[in-house]
């Protein structure tokens, strides 16, 4: 199945021949260099050949037009005098000057995105392979094709790994490069030390000859001349190249105290403007990077450790992280700052003496039952691990912040973290490293593995929208990190379950008896409904659908390239529905089964499914083979994906409920407050003296929520009413979420009097649905 790809679409290409060959581990030794805003080193790939692989038959091959073909040429540059950085010592930070692009003939390309000017190339890849003018004619050679994009490669080589000292000690065949890395890469589990260990001795052996290479809009291609297969292509390479400042995968900005920083941004194209990779989620890998900055950065990462900083010559640090689950590239994460750890003012010992006595520890790993992942040292099955209420956690932030995240998040963190576990057992990842993020952050937050992106926002107002942010970020733990997505399509395996779950965990985090838990659900339920409504009657149809590739979600094309629906569609960005359908669909299968049985289904789930990934019809199936015969009520696989994945507009089962989300107790109550505020704006402005003063009841942020929606509705609100509003509930010191809502109240009636909160807004809360929703309403 080959899949040609056009650039007037908005389909996001996913290129790399995943299919033919894999890559299982990355070693990435990298410089950051704030002045000239380049992330700049090398990447060693491990590469493992697929058992698909075949040789390209003539009827399978994509010619390249005649006009092409020079950019279809691959080149073979000159030998340049650029020295392999190595982790053990410090290398000098490399200027754009530095660097020398050799090759008769090449183009330089630094200004264009790294994009070639031919159209024919920058349409994309229908597959893995190509036929290209080699200048040997008759000869076909193996291509690996990455994921990447706005990169300036430099260089490419294989890597001796059998120059490597001790390198036969574990292996059969010292002598033959491919079988070492194999053999490497086959050590088992819990030999996973010595693993990392020889995989970083072998990112730092000499290189043994240089590879072709090519660039087009979406790929690296790579080839060495006379490898046909890719069992003979080298399963060790060295690629020695540099990001752009204007690459998608990174931004580059300055954090709240006015220091520069960068962090990766979970943009649509995910890390490939970071480095070469393979994107598609089935090319799980490990990795480990060391990266260097100037002193005064301190340098996160989605790692297994929690880092200390090396001191290296001329005031710079030298980081090291590592991972030992396999999880896609597009899952790691990076953010370089002036960052700075908040602790709590008092250090409860009971806290202190917990993170100690579970701390990661290379003894405590046994099996305990048996996992359905490829191997790696799995906390699943470690005794000590599955009893582990809260792991170890760190919070970063600018300085500026220490107060806000001292007295918001600092506390919330053991609940949260506790309450999830009580939902779904074991941790899947052994510590957790929060940071607040700048303010121009495009979101609430973000999760990786080991690290949570939180916005600025969730700082201010009550503990509300902190505390479930918070636990819609540690839920992606085991919905998207741990269990992942087999076609990205299927965006509601992890928000849609995030989304559900948070409710549940910031319900056990507070402690609430189980009539306010099912109370602030409903209410919540109740606001998504309306959130719901909004988005289907604001964005396209073909967008609504949750799994738009329908019986084709998961397939790929013979080498594994595909194309992800709507992928680059900027509308895309600011959509909810795989949010709203999907929580709505697990609400709805929870009530079905019941709250305890579906959630001791859901445990089951984790344990059976994590590490690995999934397709809707897994979860479903599973589901349905757990509940009774007689709760099944004509629920199908295939009725589920008609009724909720495959169709747009709000699902039929959810119409249903629309009365019983609008009269929930505390909606009720909302309702009822919104009948005084408008009895409010209808009287004159001198008051008479028989009108009765109307008495408000305090509310939820949540109620306030819906107080100001229902208010938004209203044709006219008067300054005074307005007044009022912000007086009574002190609007201005409420969360982003009330806030957002109150702006569009200010902006909407022009209450020129509280345009400071709407400039304070803008400043602050910067996440991209709410500046949105309140450019539209400005314009």
């Amino acid at each position: 199945m080959d899949i040609k790809l056009d650039p007037s679409r908005d389909d996001l290409p996913l290129v790399a021949n995943t299919s033919h060959i894999l890559v299982k581990h990355y070693v990435l030794d990298l410089d950051v260099d704030f002045e000239s805003q380049v992330i700049e080193g090398t990447i060693v790939l491990f590469l493992e050949s697929g058992n698909r692989f075949k040789k390209r038959s003539s009827s399978t091959e994509v010619t390249c037009p005649s006009e092409s073909n020079e950019a279809c040429k691959f080149r073979m540059p000159e030998p340049c005098q650029i020295p392999v950085t190595n982790t053990k010592t410090f290398s000098s930070k490399i200027g754009y000057n530095d660097f020398v692009i050799c090759g008769k003939g090449e183009k330089d390309t630094s200004g264009k995105d790294g994009n070639h000017d031919n159209q024919e190339q920058a349409s994309g890849i229908s597959s893995s392979k190509y036929c290209c003018d080699t200048g040997n004619h008759g000869s076909e050679e193996f291509l690996l094709v990455l994921d990447c994009c706005d990169l300036s490669v430099l260089k490419v080589e294989e890597v001796d790994v059998a120059a490597v000292p001790g390198i036969e000690k574990f292996t059969r065949s010292p002598k033959l490069r491919n079988q070492i890395v194999h053999e490497l890469m086959a050590l088992p589990a819990d030999r996973w030390r010595e693993q990392l260990d020889y995989y970083a001795r072998c990112s730092q052996a000499p290189g043994c000859g240089e590879l072709l290479f090519d660039t087009d809009t979406w790929s690296l291609q790579i080839r060495k001349t006379g490898a046909q297969t890719a069992t003979d292509f080298p399963h060790a390479i060295r690629i020695q190249y540099r990001t752009k400042p204007q690459g998608r995968s990174v931004t580059w900005t300055s954090d709240q105290s006015g220091r520069p920083c960068v962090y990766t941004v979970g943009s649509p194209i995910n890390n490939r403007a970071l480095f070469p990779c393979q994107e598609p989620p089935v090319a799980m890998s490990t990795w480990q990077a060391t990266v260097r900055a100037a002193a005064s950065f301190v340098v996160l990462m989605s790692g297994e450790n929690s880092a200390k900083p090396t001191q290296l010559q001329e005031d710079y640090s030298s980081w090291h992280y590592y991972v030992t689950m396999p999880m896609p590239a597009s899952t790691f994460t990076i953010a370089v700052g002036s960052w700075t750890e908040m602790k709590p003012e008092i250090c409860s010992s009971n806290d202190v003496a917990t993170e100690r006595s579970f701390s990661p520890s290379e003894a405590d790993f046994r099996y305990i039952g048996v996992c359905g992942h490829m191997e790696y040292p799995c906390r699943f099955q470690k005794a000590s691990a599955t009893t582990q209420k809260i792991i170890p956690h760190r919070v970063f932030a600018p300085a500026c912040l220490k107060g806000a995240c001292q007295e918001t998040l600092l506390p919330l963190i053991p609940p949260c973290l506790s309450a999830a576990h009580s939902v779904l057992g074991t941790h899947p990842f052994s510590r957790l490293d929060i940071l607040i993020v700048p303010a121009n952050f495009s979101s609430l937050g973000m999760a990786s593995p080991h690290i949570v992106f939180l916005s600025q926002s969730t700082l201010t107002g009550m503990s509300q929208l902190c505390g479930t942010r918070l636990c819609h970020e540690i839920a992606h733990a085991w919905f998207g990190l741990a269990i992942g997505a087999r076609d990205w399509t299927e965006e509601w395996l992890s928000e849609g379950f995030a989304t559900h779950l948070e409710d549940v965990f910031w319900a056990k985090a507070q402690q609430l008896a189980p009539h306010e838990a099912r109370e602030q659900q409903e209410l919540r339920a109740c606001l998504r409904w309306r959130r719901l409504q909004d988005e289907v009657q604001n964005s396209p149809e073909e967008m609504q659908v949750l799994r738009p590739n329908k019986e084709k979600t998961g397939h790929v094309s013979d080498s594994g390239s595909s194309v992800i629906r709507h992928g680059l569609n900027p509308e895309k960005v600011f959509m909810q529905v795989h949010y709203l359908k999907g929580y709505f669909l697990l609400r709805f299968l929870a009530k079905r089964l019941g709250e305890d049985t579906y959630f001791s289904f859901l445990r089951k789930f984790v344990h059976t499914f994590h590490g690995q990934l999934i397709l809707s019809q897994d979860f479903l199936q599973m589901l349905l083979e757990n509940i009774p015969e007689e709760k099944r009520l004509e629920l199908s696989v295939g009725n589920i994906f008609r009724d909720w994945l495959e169709s747009s507009g709000i699902p039929q089962p959810l119409q249903r409920e629309r009365q019983a989300l609008a009269e929930c107790g505390l909606a009720q109550q909302v309702s009822a407050e919104v009948a005084k505020w408008v009895r409010v704006n209808r009287r004159p402005r001198k008051r008479k003296r028989k009108d009765r003063e109307e008495v408000f009841e305090k509310l939820l942020p949540d109620q306030l929520v819906l107080l100001l929606e229902h208010l938004l509705k209203q044709k006219t609100v008067t300054p005074r009413t307005l007044q009022s509003l912000e007086r009574i509930y002190r609007l201005s010191e409420q969360d982003a979420e009330v806030r957002h809502r109150w702006c569009e109240l200010i902006v909407k009636h022009k209450y020129t009097k509280a345009y400071r909160d709407v400039e304070r807004f803008l400043q602050e809360d910067q996440e991209r649905s709410q500046r949105e929703s309140l450019s539209c309403i400005c314009s």
